[in-house]
């Protein structure tokens, strides 16, 4: 294990030089302090867990210290917001401090967020707030420990510098961990400002550094065109299938890697409601649950636009037909485990498409019905769920149904129950329960963040003694406005 002082960095994304991003110094806050840190996070770097508890941790990631070979970059990029093309957004908050290489010869981008003033803030004061930032780190390490593709965060710092926003609060950094930062949007940029042979310089870099079995297609760019399309397929089909709102899904905020990104007002589902939208200031509910899967189409759209250059529209057009049935498969494929099966069965799409119009409406926890569905067996477990619903003959003609397909199936309960813990998580992150951490840690108390962070690292597990964050939330907790600053 190692040191923060021995860590490798090799800064490849700065080195393509200023027109992809400008040099910028960290603006430190006063009186850092280490509010959480996730040792999981801190194994990619393989950095010693007990660095933390050391005062150049707080220093390094709340900007009063650097590392010499860091070269801390904000990054341009531009993006659709909201179906709206921005033609210059950029890092406004946050620094690429460089790219550390583990022992495994991996690459990671560090990037802190709440650094200060960039060229691209906006208007903007370049600050995090601490609950932004908690959230982020929490929502970042649970995806992770639920198996959805994510960036990471290693760990947030707090101060007594303060941020106003619609109060006063305090100022908080973020240090952000992912194999890169590039998103749809650094490619609209290049395409939008007709800067094409900078446009392929990014394409060579990214190829290069993140998917260099396309350099062995005898088309590279259609190639990466067609791995970026399979890697946000199975992202969002991982966040259909176990209730993951991200809430602002603009161009901007899709990683090119395919992974979970720039989190905001996100949220799980709480009640299962198809319609429901987690970001208070989506009036016109864009970003819906429902939308997500055709939001990561038209954002898939927008970036074959961005490579017509290089890849012909047939070639990116075939890619772009195949996402819908992608998903749809590597979803019910998914979901179908999500109901103890293992084997496909001609009815399975019809039964789970059934359940969740039966869910619909009837204030039915999302997480906690398919993991009481695994958590007895079937015969208690559907006596009891059944109690949830409104329509008690449609749930009867469910259960009927549900039954039947277990017998088809074949195995028997313990192997059922065991599968099914495993794919059900018992502990999730609700809102109610990050406001509650938030509120401790804007106290001064950092405990109840850490203790959430330790039980949803660990969300299939039963832990005992923590059964109260697998309670269904109060109804003042399914109601918490979470908007764009949040």
């Amino acid at each position: 294990m190692k040191t923060l002082t021995e860590l490798n960095f090799d800064n490849r994304f700065a080195r393509l030089g200023d027109v992809f991003s400008t040099e910028v110094t960290p603006q430190p806050l006063a009186e850092p302090q280490l509010v959480v840190a996730s040792e999981a996070a801190m194994a990619l770097l393989d950095l010693d867990p007990a660095e933390a508890g050391k005062p150049l941790f707080a220093e390094l990631f709340s900007g009063h210290k650097l590392w010499s070979t860091a070269e801390p970059r904000a990054m341009v990029y531009s993006g659709h917001q909201f179906g709206v093309y921005n033609p210059q957004l950029g890092d406004g908050r946050g620094l690429l401090l460089g790219e550390v290489i583990n022992d495994a010869g991996e690459y990671w981008d560090l990037h802190l967020k709440g650094a200060g003033m960039t060229p691209y803030s906006r208007m903007g004061d370049g600050r995090a707030v601490l609950r932004s930032s908690i959230r982020e780190f929490l929502a970042s390490e649970h995806l992770h420990a639920l198996g959805i593709p994510t960036s990471r965060a290693l760990c947030v710092t707090s101060s007594q510098t303060l941020v106003y926003r619609e109060r006063p609060e305090r100022g908080a950094m973020l240090l952000r961990l992912a194999p890169s930062h590039v998103r749809f949007g650094h490619f609209e940029f290049f395409y939008y400002t007709r800067q094409h042979d900078a446009l392929r310089q990014l394409l060579d870099h990214v190829i290069a550094s993140h998917f260099p079995d396309c350099l062995e297609h005898p088309e590279p760019y259609r190639s990466f065109f067609r791995q970026v399309m399979e890697r946000t397929a199975a992202m969002i089909v991982r966040w259909q299938a176990y209730g993951f709102c991200h809430g602002v899904m603009n161009t901007d905020n899709m990683s090119i890697l395919g992974i979970t990104f720039d989190f905001g007002p996100y949220a799980f589902l709480d009640d299962f409601d198809a319609r429901f939208i987690c970001n208070h200031s989506d009036d016109a509910g864009r970003y819906s649950f429902e939308n997500q899967v055709p939001i990561a189409h038209w954002n898939l759209a927008a970036l074959a636009q961005a490579l017509t250059p290089f890849v012909e529209v047939s070639a990116l057009r075939e890619s772009m037909d195949l996402f819908l049935p992608l998903y749809e498969a590597q979803w019910l494929a998914l979901m179908r485990g999500r109901l103890g099966f293992v084997q496909a069965d001609e009815g399975d799409q019809a039964l789970i498409q059934d359940l969740l119009k039966l869910m619909q409406g009837s204030a039915v926890d999302y997480t906690n019905f398919f993991r009481e569905l695994g958590d007895s067996l079937a015969e208690q477990a559907l006596s009891r769920l059944r109690e949830d619903f409104i329509d008690l003959q449609g749930f009867d003609r469910w259960a009927q149904a549900y039954r039947q397909r277990s017998e088809r199936e074949g195995s028997d309960q313990a192997a059922r129950q065991t599968r099914m813990q495993a794919a059900n998580p018992k502990y999730i992150l609700r809102n109610y329960l990050a406001q509650q951490a938030i509120e401790a840690a804007e106290q001064g108390n950092y405990e109840p963040v850490r203790e959430l962070h330790a039980v949803l690292s660990r969300p299939f597990d039963e832990q005992p003694g923590m059964e109260r964050y697998a309670q269904r939330p109060p109804e003042w907790g399914k109601h918490l406005e979470i908007s764009c600053s949040s």
